[in-house]
């Protein structure tokens, strides 16, 4: 059982609807690198590492090094959210 800060770093991880959009994305597409998102979604390339830093960091994204790339994909807990997320829908 997770502790009330913790969830609320999960939380705070995918609150925002670009951060959505990526999970969206990555469950659609995994092994996309920053570019990829970046150009997909049609937003600033920092802007989405930023965003995927921040998802990384609540542990809804993985990030796996293919050479000089990085590549994201969802974890468990990043698919849980969408479910979640689908709920509320």
């Amino acid at each position: 059982m997770y502790k009330p800060r913790q969830l609320e770093r999960i939380v705070k991880g995918f609150s925002n609807h670009r951060r959505i959009d990526i999970l969206r994305l990555l469950a659609k597409r995994p092994e996309l690198s920053v570019l990829d998102i970046s150009t997909d979604l049609k937003i600033n390339f920092k802007t989405a590492s930023e965003h995927i830093r921040r998802l990384a960091i609540a542990g809804a994204v993985m990030k796996r090094s293919e050479g000089r790339a990085i590549r994201h994909a969802l974890t468990p807990r990043g698919e849980n959210i969408l479910r979640f997320l689908r709920i509320l829908e």
